[in-house]
């Protein structure tokens, strides 16, 4: 039994959280080669550092001024020797000061966190496409949108509140301990750093408890996103099934699940906030009780107490914020985790370090003693062996199930073969880059799916440099170009999600002009136009038969009619190849492809 690649899925269980997040993201803001970011950076750290000298420098002016206006103040004095007018002064300058380099802190690093996020946002988006065909099938796109969404806020919460809430507040109040100590005395910094702890522990120690919630609220959060997407998307389907009522009520169980969290959540910030009110009050009344007794025992002055009661409310105002920026920053570090996990996923399909750029120079393909399953307990191909000359128009026939479409990914290398191999002129497609493998080869599938833009982007998508007059060729070659100009808008009407405006002939017209503009060497049709109406299949076989010529062509075929005429027909059934030749011939052998056929003259007879 040949053994499957590893997917994405099980390479790597591991959780990317707390510290290795915050590591990842670290390059981002100090970026190699990039000596003007990192400039940025130190000015804003120099900003900060000042802007928190200055902040804990006021309190010593107010007192400076309170104890020169207080009837002893002649005899205390102030160490500047401004006077009651010039230290208010003074103190108003210190607290605009400090909002002004917090402001200007804030100018010199928001160029720097937004550059972080666009690289991030860029490098998640770009990772996604990389990853196989088998991950994106086993992935909820709704799902995976808001991983993506709540990955990027989360770097931008975290960069604004971790550098800039969390990090002046660890500053300030190592200061403002030290002002303590020296001015008073270490019952005044034991009283403070003790109300601190309390205070943290409380908050850390409930906020961990409401991030469990707020894990739940995301979950169904997710979960209601992804029912509403695949809904909408399926529009006509609940439509022709009447299931609103059964969508409705699909949905609102997913947000009556957020709901119930979101109420515990709410109670639990009441709970939080008394608390962390309890203790800081508790904290604040204590230390200005010491600081009253100092001034009636005389070993205080009046200018003393307030400076006192500055430093509370310094330290009051910041903490207050503490349990919500704890619980955002720890969800912050959930949300980015989910994305870095999401990073963390290996390509199953990769480039070789040396590989080459293939060379298409007639457009043979090989499947040489191909082997492949999606999963190890499911072998799809079983030794096929099939030779694709240079110009010839091939056709895959089968039941469903044989393996056909599975042939068309294995060309495409949206999979790696598990055994044998797919060459190209000669050239194994493992051993190409597959950035020249998808230039040279056109896809046009059973179901085009176009995107929610105008019809010249989805033509001109299939060669965006492409000249106006190429794509208007393009365009006549697929015998749409005249129904597109009978539009009110031309090439400029929006087709609508996933092409919806356009009828299926219409948007597989659309699709044929786009593969066309691409111009490959080497065509697949994979059920072309199995999902078309009878003369709408028979308008664009036409055009496909005209496609291919000078061209590879591999037709996988569903209605046999359309591939009579093909210069070879293979028939798959159950994984392995087991006749070929051209109509007449499979016909005269009378083998599995007669069955096929006569079975399908029969569905179509009693149609009639």
């Amino acid at each position: 039994m040949r053994r499957l690649p590893k997917t994405e899925a099980n390479l790597s269980n591991r959780k990317i959280e707390g510290w290795n997040v915050i590591r990842r993201v670290t390059p981002y803001l100090w970026p190699p080669g990039q000596p003007g970011v990192k400039l940025r950076v130190v000015l804003a750290l120099g900003m900060l550092m000042l802007a928190n000298v200055i902040v804990v420098a006021t309190p010593i002016l107010y007192q400076q001024a309170v104890d020169t206006l207080a009837p002893q103040g002649a005899k205390a004095g102030n160490f500047l020797a401004l006077g009651a007018i010039g230290l208010t002064v003074a103190y108003g300058i210190a607290r605009l000061g400090s909002t002004g380099f917090q402001q200007l802190r804030d100018v010199v690093f928001t160029p720097v966190g937004q550059q972080a996020l666009r690289t991030l946002a860029l490098e998640t988006f770009t990772h996604i496409h990389r990853l196989s065909m088998r991950y994106h099938i086993t992935r909820k796109t709704g799902g995976l949108s808001r991983v993506i969404e709540r990955g990027v806020k989360g770097v931008d919460f975290l960069l604004r509140f971790l550098l800039f809430s969390i990090g002046p507040l660890i500053i300030q109040l190592l200061m403002i301990l030290g002002v303590l100590l020296y001015k008073f005395d270490a019952w005044y910094m034991a009283v403070v750093i003790v109300t601190i702890g309390i205070y943290v522990w409380f908050t850390f120690a409930i906020t961990e408890w409401r991030v469990k919630i707020r894990k739940q609220m995301n979950d169904s959060d997710t979960d209601a996103n992804q029912k509403a997407i695949d809904s909408l998307l399926n529009f006509e389907t609940v439509k022709y099934f009447g299931a609103e009522t059964w969508e409705a009520d699909r949905y609102d169980r997913s947000m009556a699940t957020y709901a119930r969290a979101a109420i515990r959540t709410n109670y639990s910030l009441a709970l939080l906030n008394f608390g962390q009110a309890f203790v800081i009050t508790t904290g604040l009344v204590t230390v200005m009780v010491m600081a009253a007794m100092g001034v009636q025992n005389g070993q205080l002055t009046v200018g003393d107490f307030v400076m006192v009661n500055a430093y509370m409310i310094q330290i009051t105002m910041p903490l207050n914020f503490l349990g919500t920026v704890y619980r955002e920053i720890r969800q912050a570090l959930i949300d980015m985790g989910d994305m870095f996990d999401l990073l963390e996923q290996p390509p199953e399909v990769v480039d070789k370090l040396d590989a080459n750029v293939l060379k298409v120079q007639g457009g043979e393909v090989v499947f040489d003693d191909v082997y492949f399953g999606y999963e190890t307990e499911r072998p799809i191909l079983k030794g096929v062996s099939l030779r694709v000359a240079p110009g010839q128009r091939v056709a895959i026939v089968g039941a469903s199930g044989a393996g056909k479409s599975t042939i068309g990914r294995l060309l495409f290398r949206f999979y790696d073969v598990t055994g044998g191999a797919v060459r190209i002129d000669g050239q194994d497609l493992r051993d190409v880059t597959q950035d020249s493998l998808h230039a040279q080869i056109g896809v046009v599938p059973q179901d085009t799916v176009l995107f929610n833009d105008t019809i010249h982007y989805n033509i001109a998508y299939g060669r965006p440099d492409a000249t106006e007059a190429e794509i208007v060729a393009a365009a006549r070659a697929a015998k749409i170009h005249d129904f597109i100009m009978s539009l009110p808008q031309g090439y400029q009407t929006q087709v609508g999600e996933r092409g919806l405006k356009l009828s299926g002939g219409e948007k597989q017209r659309v699709g044929i002009a786009r593969t066309l503009l691409k111009d490959p060497p080497i065509l697949l049709l994979d059920e072309a136009t199995s999902a078309l109406d009878t003369q709408t299949e028979m308008q664009i076989q036409a055009e496909l038969k005209a496609m291919g010529r000078g061209r590879t062509v591999l037709v996988i075929a569903h209605r046999l009619s359309t591939i009579a005429d093909a210069d070879r027909i293979v028939v798959l059934e159950a994984g392995r190849l087991v006749e070929e030749g051209t109509h007449d011939q499979l016909l005269h052998h009378e083998g599995r492809y007669a069955q096929l056929w006569n079975r399908q003259l029969m569905e179509e007879e009693e149609a009639a």
